[in-house]
């Protein structure tokens, strides 16, 4: 007859077993797209979507679209980016 030692780690080897095996099955659920929309949709994207910090693909961009200007709230303390303290 095993010991209680012994069967407490058998069933924890099972619960582990058990709750992965539980993971495994909502991986599979997951919805899935194949490879080459995947990418085609990604290409779209960069292709559509304009990036600032690329001026030598998208032109130079104005003060009013750059999101990295600092804002005209920080221009009265010194116009930095920073604070320090």
């Amino acid at each position: 007859m095993p010991t209680k030692k012994s069967y407490n780690i058998s069933e924890a080897k099972l619960k582990r077993i058990l709750e992965y095996n539980e993971r495994l099955r909502e991986q599979l659920d997951l919805p899935r797209i194949p490879v080459s929309e995947a990418s085609t949709s990604l290409i779209t994207y960069c292709n559509s979507t304009k990036d600032p910090l690329i001026p030598s693909i998208w032109g130079p961009v104005s003060k009013e679209e750059d999101p990295f200007v600092p804002s005209a709230g920080t221009a009265g303390r010194g116009g930095g980016c920073c604070v320090v303290m």
